[in-house]
């Protein structure tokens, strides 16, 4: 079946009544209509039949109700009594708080071709309702418990009747609690941007029913007054505008209208709302991703300026570390993990924090500090390692030149001690929170193969003569790269202790109700 999903299954449920859609048509072509629009609620079309012309209207039932005269019962038209109305209205509610969408249908005879919309819907006889459902995907219930664990809100907005909303709510998990906060579309257009704000302030879920894309609109500029992120969804043309002035404007990719395509800064092409909380999850992750690079790329810069800043001072006459040395970090053995940490997965977590400040920097305090952190680590054991290899030759500072195999074993230790701490910086940086060991340390292969290969180049810059002539370098005892694994072990173990601080005063803030 293709086409409107409400038209598909009233003509199912004709063909399951018997009736053939195609012969009916025959008997009765439609000679004029006049289209849904969310204003009335309704849509009519007028049809020829023997003897003359007649109206028949579907649309909400509350609507069609009021504009009802009469009702047919059993092939028998009569007056519809405050009796029938209410035994109407009863039927309705049943089969919508079941989350069936209702629809009402009801007809007339037309005076001619093309009556008038007014006279068309009015003084209709009611001939039933029809109750038809739209079960929700499975992954549906999954995806909104994680975007309320990720502190996204979701504010229903339909024109659906309440209690097919709060029905449906309840099933994916929208509203959990007992009393949410249902407002129909005569109380949301009362309101005015005061109560609105107050509206939107209430703690309870929110569902907002029988509305119109108009007060979609109110809503989202009602949640940019309060700094909101905003997201909307649809695929109706009239709700375009939402979807336009919305921060994120998400439109159905299958079911979509054009216009909302187009107003849409992102479409769903399976029109699934696990899409949207998968989304968030990979934007989240990239971000952190993008963190994590930069963390790892300039924490060693404190690890190559500390050791030259600590010989000035010292008054040693050489630098613990050269140019060219510095290049080929940067340039070689650091390139390769970096990119390595761009394809890191999300961690386990990552829907389990709130969404970050729109006023928050890239370069974050939290940024800043775990920089410091890392490089300060990395500062302290190269400056150590450089300055006990001079020490220990027992040669006085202004006797070393650069030819000195002391000299030149010291900047390979210092290079290298920077090459195997950023070995370890790479593990230590690929979550914020979790523990490596949870994540398992060898879930990025191309991490470690990007990471050892860094450490391969350094050990051929120690050994091969062409690359000692080129860096100034001496080859290395096993007993320094002993030390300089040791550095490694000590700056990963130090983050563990970090993040294992971390998920401790995260605890203890959720269980005092702070976070």
């Amino acid at each position: 079946m293709l086409g409107d999903t409400t038209e598909g299954a009233l003509l199912v449920a004709a063909a399951k009544a018997g009736l053939d859609p195609a012969a009916e048509e025959a008997a009765a072509p439609r000679v004029a209509e006049h289209p849904f629009d969310s204003g009335r609620k309704l849509m009519s079309t007028v049809h020829r039949e023997t003897g003359g012309y007649r109206v028949y209207v579907k649309g909400a039932p509350q609507e069609l109700l009021d504009r009802c005269v009469a009702a047919d019962r059993a092939g028998e038209r009569r007056p519809l009594t405050d009796a029938l109305r209410a035994e109407a209205v009863a039927a309705n509610d049943a089969m919508a708080s079941r989350g069936l969408r209702v629809l009402a249908v009801a007809r007339r005879s037309a005076p001619g071709p093309r009556p008038g919309r007014e006279t068309a819907e009015s003084e209709l006889t009611l001939l039933g309702l029809v109750g038809m459902t739209d079960p929700p995907r499975p992954e549906v219930s999954d995806a909104v418990a994680a975007c309320r664990r990720a502190r996204i809100r979701i504010v229903m907005v339909t024109g659906d009747h309440p209690l097919t909303a709060e029905a449906v709510a309840r099933r994916v998990g929208i509203v959990t609690g007992p009393a949410p906060a249902v407002v129909t579309g005569a109380a949301f257009e009362a309101l005015d941007d005061a109560g609105l704000d107050a509206l939107l302030d209430r703690p309870e879920e929110l569902l907002l029913c029988r509305v119109s894309p108009e007060d979609k609109m109110r809503v989202v500029g009602a949640l940019h007054r309060r700094g909101e992120v905003v997201a909307v969804t649809g695929d109706g043309a009239n709700d375009a505008p939402a979807l336009k002035h919305a921060d994120i404007g998400v439109a159905m990719g299958a079911s979509g209208t054009d216009v909302a395509r187009e107003a849409a800064l992102m479409v769903l092409l399976d029109d699934s709302f696990a899409s949207i909380a998968a989304a968030v999850r990979l934007g989240r992750s990239v971000y952190q991703n993008i963190r994590k690079f930069l963390i790892y790329l300039f924490s060693h810069n404190i690890a190559e300026l500390v050791p030259i800043l600590a010989a000035t001072f010292a008054g040693f006459p050489l630098v613990p570390i050269s140019a060219v040395q510095i290049l080929a970090i940067d340039l070689g053995s650091d390139v390769l993990p970096a990119l390595a940490l761009g394809a890191e997965p999300p961690e386990p977590d990552v829907m389990d924090r709130p969404p970050r400040s729109r006023k928050e920097q890239l370069f974050s305090r939290a940024v800043m500090g775990r920089i410091l952190f890392l490089g300060g680590i990395q500062a302290a054991g190269v400056t150590a390692v450089f300055f006990w290899h001079i020490h220990a030759s027992g040669i006085p500072y202004s006797r070393f030149t650069e030819d000195d195999t002391v000299y030149r074993e010291g900047i390979t230790m210092v290079q290298a001690g920077i090459v195997v701490s950023q070995f370890f910086n790479a593990l230590a940086v690929r979550t914020e929170r979790q523990s490596l060991f949870s994540a398992g340390p060898l879930s990025n292969p191309w991490l470690l193969a990007a990471g050892c290969s860094g450490v391969a180049v350094m050990a051929a810059i120690s050994y091969l003569p062409p690359l000692q002539a080129l860096f100034n370098t001496a080859p290395l005892a096993p007993g320094d790269w002993a030390v300089l694994a040791g550095l490694g072990v000590l700056l990963l173990a130090a983050e563990e202790l970090r993040k294992a601080w971390l998920r401790r005063r995260g605890r203890t803030d959720r269980k005092g109700g702070t976070r």
